[in-house]
């Protein structure tokens, strides 16, 4: 059943339960109390020590930028939705194990459950090759996470949304956007904002959010998607 995705991550398991067992979401033993493995929130927790040294450690010997820049680089590596896109390549998607309710939920929760598993399966590499786990997983993440580096840089897609759009906007246009709220709704416990993006007196885009934040940061998306930056 795994021997496709054993063969994508290039790794011949010692105990193929370990890789079944970062597979396995907590919900899936709740619906079969049968199961003998354990859910992967062990190995999660240890894959993403992993994975975070490996990058920090390749990041260290390969470049000498600022600190700041390496962490930003670092993260936008290693982020939720970098690792869901990932696992969707491999084809995780298809061997995870989860409740009946977990597998209907296609949205931000799979996701969430696609970057998790990534970090388990990393966790699990490095466990189940013993003394050479890092150096194999390590292999893992270089083929898979790090190799996604160059255009990360290229693209800027290390800046937050709003960092992109003043960078794009100054350079560009030669001016600083603006934020105005154009409206504000719903009761405290769950307001609502509609933030727009100016380029002086022209209105770019607008976001949505349930803070003026989010809201910002949604138009900033927008506004680099309608200015094609």
């Amino acid at each position: 059943m795994l021997e496709e995705l054993t063969k994508k991550i290039g790794v011949k398991f010692n105990n193929p339960d370990i890789l079944k067992q970062a597979l396995t979401h907590r919900s899936y033993l709740n619906e079969h109390r049968s199961y003998k493995l354990d859910h992967n929130e062990r190995l999660e927790f240890l894959g993403d020590a992993v994975l975070e040294l490996v990058v920090t450690e390749y990041l260290y010997k390969n470049y000498k930028n600022p600190e700041g820049e390496l962490t930003n680089w670092r993260a936008a590596l290693v982020n939720g939705e970098m690792l869901a896109k990932i696992s969707k390549k491999l084809g995780v998607e298809d061997h995870l194990l989860m409740s009946r309710g977990e597998s209907k939920d296609t949205g931000r929760a799979r996701q969430y459950l696609l970057a998790n598993a990534m970090e388990a399966i990393i966790g699990a590499i490095y466990l189940d090759q013993k003394e050479k786990g890092y150096e194999k997983a390590g292999e893992f993440i270089h083929k898979y996470i790090i190799v996604n580096l160059s255009e990360i840089i290229e693209n800027k897609t290390y800046l937050d949304p709003k960092s992109r759009f003043q960078e794009e906007a100054q350079d560009k246009e030669g001016i600083t956007p603006g934020y105005r709220v154009l409206e504000e709704s719903g009761p405290d416990h769950d307001k609502k904002f509609i933030v727009g993006v100016f380029l002086g007196e022209e209105m770019v885009a607008q976001g949505e959010g349930q803070s003026k934040q989010e809201a910002q940061r949604k138009a900033a998306e927008k506004g680099l998607e309608v200015r094609g930056w």
